[in-house]
Order: C-alpha cells, then sequence, then structure tokens
C-alpha cells in the first residue's frame, strides 16, 4: 500500500502491512470473480438469447469434470484464504512475552490509561516505538471498542471482562484513537491519540509523573485502606489465605474444580468473593461491588501479582 493513498490510514505498526495485504487480496480475488462472472452472464446472455422461431434448446448431459472444477478451485481459494487470515489472527492476538503492559478503561465517554510505572491518562496513550505494547482493557459501563487505524488495531472492551490486545509501533508519531462501538450520545466525542516515541523519549516521559507510585503500590496501600490486611494474613492465620504467591497458581474449590488465578479470578473474588470459595475457606468475605472503581481493581490485582512468583506448593487449597 501507498502510504500517501488518502483512502488508507499510515501503516505504523509491525502487523499493519500483513493486514492491509490480506484486504488488499481479497478486494482483488473478488474484482476479478465479478468481472469475470458478469462477463460471462452478459456473453452467453447475447451467444444464446432465444431468436424467433428457434427450436427449444435441448439439455445434453454433462460430465462431471466441470462440476468439479467448479467445486475444487473455490474450496481450495477459501482454505488458503482461511489459513492466511487465522495465522495473522493467532500473531495479533498471543502478545510476546517481553511485552510492555498497559491497562486501559473504556467509560462513557473517554478512555482512562494506567501504566505500571505510575502514570495515568485520559484519551491519550504513550508508548515506546519497536517494543510490543499488551493492553489489558475493560469497561466501566457499555461495550466500548479500542481502534487505533494506522496499527489495524481493534478489539471489543466489555463490561465485567478483560480483553488484551497487542501492537509494535514502527514508527514515531500521533495517532488516532476511537471508539468503534456505539456506545451513547457522545459516541463520536469518544476520540483521542496514541503517540508512539522513540525509548529514550519515552523513558523520559514515563518518569515524569509518577509521585504517587507505581500501579501495584496504589494497590497496596487501597488493600490496607479497604482493611484487607484483616483477613489476608501474611502467615496465614486469617479468615482467608495468604496472597503472596497466588496469582498464577492452580487452587481447589470447594464445589470441586480447579482453577488458575489469573486477572478473572482476582477481579471476581473482590467483587462476587461467594462465587468461587476456595476449599477451606467459608463464603464470608463481603462484596466490594460499588465500592471499588475499575481503575481501584485494576491496582489490587497488580498488587496481588506483585506480592510473590508462583512456587512450588502453591497450588494448594487458597482463595
Amino acid at each position: 500500500m501507498r502510504p500517501s493513498l488518502p483512502l488508507f490510514p499510515e501503516q505504523a505498526s509491525s502487523f499493519a502491512g500483513e493486514v492491509d495485504a490480506l484486504y488488499f487480496f481479497l478486494v482483488a480475488l473478488t474484482a476479478f470473480f465479478s468481472v469475470l462472472i458478469g462477463g460471462l452472464v452478459v456473453f452467453f446472455a447475447i451467444k444464446y438469447r432465444r431468436r424467433r422461431n428457434s427450436p427449444p434448446a435441448v439439455i445434453e448431459p454433462e460430465g462431471i469434470t466441470l462440476e468439479l472444477t467448479w467445486s475444487i478451485i473455490p474450496l481450495i481459494i477459501s482454505l488458503f484464504i482461511f489459513v492466511w487470515g487465522a495465522n495473522l489472527y493467532f500473531k495479533g492476538s498471543r502478545p510476546p512475552d517481553d511485552a510492555a503492559e498497559i491497562y486501559a478503561v473504556g467509560k462513557q465517554w473517554m478512555w482512562k490509561v494506567q501504566h505500571m510505572e505510575g502514570r495515568r491518562e485520559i484519551n491519550e496513550l504513550h508508548v515506546p516505538v519497536g517494543r510490543a505494547v499488551k493492553l489489558k482493557m475493560t469497561s466501566e459501563d457499555v461495550i466500548h471498542s479500542f481502534f487505533v487505524p494506522a496499527f489495524r488495531t481493534k478489539a471489543d472492551v466489555l463490561p465485567g471482562r478483560y480483553t488484551t490486545v497487542w501492537f509494535r509501533p514502527e514508527k514515531a508519531g500521533a495517532y488516532h484513537l476511537f471508539c468503534a462501538e456505539y456506545c451513547g450520545t457522545k459516541h463520536s466525542g469518544m476520540i483521542g491519540y496514541v503517540y508512539a516515541m522513540e525509548p529514550n523519549d519515552y523513558q523520559n516521559w514515563l518518569v515524569g509523573g509518577t509521585a504517587e507510585g507505581t500501579l501495584a503500590q496504589r494497590g497496596e496501600r487501597l488493600f490496607r485502606d479497604l482493611a484487607c490486611t484483616n483477613c489476608h494474613k501474611a502467615e496465614g492465620t486469617g479468615r482467608g489465605p495468604a496472597l503472596a504467591g497466588i496469582y498464577g497458581a492452580q487452587i481447589q474449590l470447594e464445589s470441586g474444580p480447579r482453577v488458575l488465578v489469573d486477572e478473572e479470578y482476582i477481579r471476581e473474588s473482590i467483587l462476587n468473593p461467594s462465587a468461587k470459595v476456595a476449599l477451606g475457606y467459608q463464603p464470608v468475605m463481603p462484596t466490594f461491588q460499588g465500592l471499588v472503581t475499575e481503575e481501584g481493581l485494576l491496582s489490587l490485582i497488580e498488587y496481588i501479582k506483585s506480592i510473590g512468583p508462583k512456587k512450588p506448593g502453591d497450588a494448594k487449597s487458597q482463595k
């Protein structure tokens, strides 16, 4: 694609060119068969048009060669498109292990962004050029959709769930950020910019607004403010389990199955603690629904993730 082509946004991410290649292939394929079929329709309509006093048409049986041809060729083309599209989809849905993690929350009608290092933004997202960035997103109210045309990145953002998307900016610059899902009367105003910066410039920007501490440090303060330490004692003697090292562990539930302690589980345990009670504990934890904002939930999750890696034996019954 020519970057100057006004009908298409600039290619500014590592897989923008691959997305465009698939798109233009589909357009070219559609145009080819449209012209071919349309031309054949016109040609045969003229050649075999009914003339005055012409005898009735006689239908003669044909072999299966033609039937196989127009069945097998479309099948091969369809499978080729499927494999190409599936490969691109999986590449875009599996972020690298070394990707920088950033949280984003959609809200009528703004994007709120939180960096692990403590910086917070509204309707802006600063990212480094040349490094993979993984966004974990959720919504406070209705369905939104995070869309950066220049990165060819788009993902729905749902209330009560975390959606992950990643990209690797390749060019420094400012790129439009939109909500691509109608979310209310001011949907058209839910716009912003993604600023791709050179690594040194990004680091200087990142450390310029961390007076409140990192996201995990804010979560630790909120953990204490909510008196969570009264039940979740470090030595494991409280009414709730010790949380050090629990993230990433498989735990046994009172109802029988084992579950992975990930962001979704921690979120559900805060908002609806009786839904999945760990083996050996009673459903006595109160709900914090309405008491903790989405930003608060994210900080609590990061705090729990930060207080210890998974260790052998951490897959015991805990919640």
